[in-house]
């Protein structure tokens, strides 16, 4: 009985240890996360205040290798 207890005790920290590793990850995806939304808002910002002669179609530019 002695060895099952240590067992789950051994099985029960690496659980905890894989939460705490899985919730870290969680965590840097959601900075992540933030930070891309952030950048959206500023990009649909800045196209919002761009004046609507700029408009132009990308067929006008001419790619780098041209």
């Amino acid at each position: 009985m002695e060895n099952r207890m240590t067992e789950l005790e051994i099985k029960i920290s690496y659980l905890e240890d894989t939460v705490d590793e899985h919730n870290r990850a969680i965590y840097k995806q959601q900075q992540q996360i933030d930070f891309l939304i952030g950048e959206l808002r500023t990009l649909r910002e800045q196209l919002r205040n761009q004046p609507d002669n700029e408009a132009h179609s990308l067929r006008d530019e001419i790619p780098p290798h041209y």
